[in-house]
């Protein structure tokens, strides 16, 4: 994994050394390992290295093929490039290095664009083409990695952060108040193309675009999946079952390839829990020359039982054997930190869990370079309470009134603050017009089955929201961070089960805890009050950060904000500190973009 960078001249220009070297500075925590660049004509390419595989200046790039009309900068990991590799020297292709790379390089060779559909892992490239004279950029299937670009000067830039694009001076001097307004309001961010920097653009997951001297296309679609919306389906339980554990042991194994270091995150949910029990396994049959080696995890827990998961931690550690690292977020740590986290992160969050992960791998990077952990797996699987409704309406609206039933008593019975939820929601929403303007995004403006839901959790409303924070977070302490759950083979395979796969009587997840029976502890694998890398936000915002938010809400630059009413969102704080009314995750949101103009401001 990497920091890639780079310019395309536009109408007859040539690319700016200066330029496109600042920006790669700009991502230096990205690539501590090495960097270089390249620069002929119109283009520059610049590259951050963060050495993972063949850890030789072989892996060094921009990288060329035999007679230089080719140089390509990578972000990511190919996963499959050892067959890939042996299908391409069949082919008649001669490699001069043992890197994932290269392979990209040849299999453009080969297959042109369609290259994308043979490739299983997470990148962010652009490879100029030199006969064409045109630079092919693309990103993953899910994007895992990200790829920002925009248009300034008659040039087109681009990087895997949106911080490198503002060296220029004139990119990115206005917040995109469309973007901004939907994040204070609705909670959504990287739901969309848009970033909240107006012009400047994300390239969506699953697309590429092609770029030239004569202008910018416009992205291509070259992947997309669709989620089965039947409730029943012809496959049997055991055989689903079979099928998810085998697909994910391979998955598990294919990202266990790497020259360093490599550790687990572990939350002590079922997701990251089955990671840590699979590698174990594979650790154990397919690796007996590190049997000494203890796996090392890496874990969050609080003083505050509520939010604190250290029991269940226990339990994995204590059926696994594995080495358990462990960290205490705090109050003092995050107020400390908020400044870089938001650095990191380029664009407000929406909530503190966010913080959680920042620690863990602060933590991690002090052992290992790598890390797994259970990302996307809520998402394919229904994992969320909130996914309970949707599924509920999609069988009445089809006339299933029995199984409709069915699941509002498992709902009620598995999870005993289901209806407390439902109804603690509309409260919340109720008092949403007072405090927060603006129209919901196009992504909100239905009220769907679960089907439709999970496609939009996968591609639009949660996932890639959780995918940004997970690469800037792992980044910043230049850790690469994998993701099984989202290996494509996977995700096609998880989209194509009926729902009753995903929720059954109540019980979310219900393939999965099947496939991973015998192999993480009951304790839990049956577990069903979800947390994950989380935060005591509400308890927080309620007692340690008061101060903190109050003198932010009482200043005069937020009250001079024309995104809020200041002096409604004062009182409405205040009201909720006074007990009178309950809690909403407003309130950081708010905190955090003022924090964030502020910095934007600064710049």
């Amino acid at each position: 994994m990497c920091g890639i960078a780079g310019q395309v001249a536009q109408n007859g220009g040539e690319a700016d050394p200066a330029l496109v070297r600042a920006m790669a500075e700009r991502l230096s925590h990205r690539g501590p390992d090495g960097e270089g660049d390249f620069f002929s004509g119109p283009v520059g390419l610049a590259h951050r290295r963060l050495a993972i595989i063949d850890l030789s200046d072989e892996g060094r790039q921009p990288m060329a093929n035999e007679d230089g009309s080719l140089q390509i900068v990578f972000n990511g990991e190919i996963y499959n490039y050892p067959a890939l590799r042996e299908e391409l020297i069949a082919a008649g292709h001669n490699f001069a290095t043992t890197t994932d790379t290269e392979v990209i390089l040849h299999a453009y060779e080969e297959w042109g664009r369609d290259c994308l559909a043979r490739f299983n892992g997470m990148w962010a490239f652009a490879l100029w083409d030199d006969r064409r004279r045109e630079l092919f950029c693309a990103r993953d299937r899910l994007g895992v990695k990200p790829f920002y670009y925009t248009t300034a000067g008659e040039s087109f830039l681009f990087a895997s952060e949106i911080k490198a694009l503002l060296a220029h001076p004139g990119v990115g001097r206005r917040p995109n108040d469309r973007m901004l307004l939907a994040f204070l309001a609705w909670g959504v961010a990287d739901h969309t193309a848009e970033t909240m920097y107006d012009g400047i653009l994300q390239l969506p997951p699953a697309h590429f675009i092609i770029v030239s001297g004569a202008g910018t296309g416009e992205p291509e679609r070259y992947w997309d999946v669709v989620v089965n919306g039947a409730r029943r389906g012809a496959v049997d339980d055991e055989t689903a079952a079979r099928e998810v554990r085998d697909l994910l042991t391979d998955a598990v194994r294919i990202r266990l390839r790497s020259d360093v270091p490599v550790g687990t995150c572990l939350s002590g949910g079922i997701d990251s829990s089955t990671i840590t029990a699979l590698i174990n396994v594979l650790l154990r049959t397919e690796h007996p020359e590190s049997v000494g080696d203890r796996q090392k995890t890496f874990s969050v827990c609080f003083d505050d039982p509520r939010f604190d998961e250290s029991r269940h931690v226990d339990t994995v550690v204590a059926a696994t054997g594995v080495a358990s690292h462990r960290v205490t977020p705090s109050t003092e740590g995050l107020w400390k930190d908020i400044g870089r986290l938001l650095y990191i992160q380029d664009e407000p969050f929406v909530s503190l869990s966010i913080y959680a992960q920042y620690c863990v791998m602060r933590l991690a990077s002090s052992e290992v370079k790598v890390v797994l952990d259970g990302q996307g797996a809520d998402e394919q699987l229904a994992g969320y309470i909130a996914y309970q409704m949707p599924y509920i309406r999609g069988l009445l609206r089809r006339g299933e009134v029995l199984a409709a039933l069915r699941e509002v008593a498992g709902s009620a019975r598995h999870h005993g603050s289901f209806f407390s939820w439902a109804a603690r929601q509309s409260r919340v929403r109720s008092k949403r017009r007072g405090l927060l303007r603006g129209d919901a995004p196009e992504v909100l403006r239905y009220a769907g089955s679960l089907d439709e839901v999970l496609s939009q959790e996968i591609t639009a409303t949660n996932l890639p929201l959780l995918l940004h924070w997970e690469d800037r977070n792992s980044m910043a302490f230049s850790i690469e961070a994998r993701v099984p759950f989202l290996d494509y083979r996977l995700v096609e395979y998880l989209a194509g089960l009926p729902l009753d796969q995903k929720i059954r009587c109540g019980v979310t997840k219900y393939v999965l805890r099947r496939a991973i029976r015998g192999l993480v502890p009951d304790a839990v694998r049956c577990r069903m009050d979800k947390m994950g890398f989380v935060t005591p936000e509400e308890a927080w915002m309620k007692d340690e950060l008061r101060p903190h938010i109050l003198a932010l809400f009482s200043s005069p630059t937020f009250a001079a904000r024309p995104y809020w009413d200041a002096e409604r969102v004062l009182r409405n704080y205040r009201e909720f500190l006074d007990g009178k009314n309950p809690y909403s995750t407003e309130f950081w949101r708010i905190a955090c973009a003022e924090l964030w103009l502020r910095q934007f401001d600064g710049r």
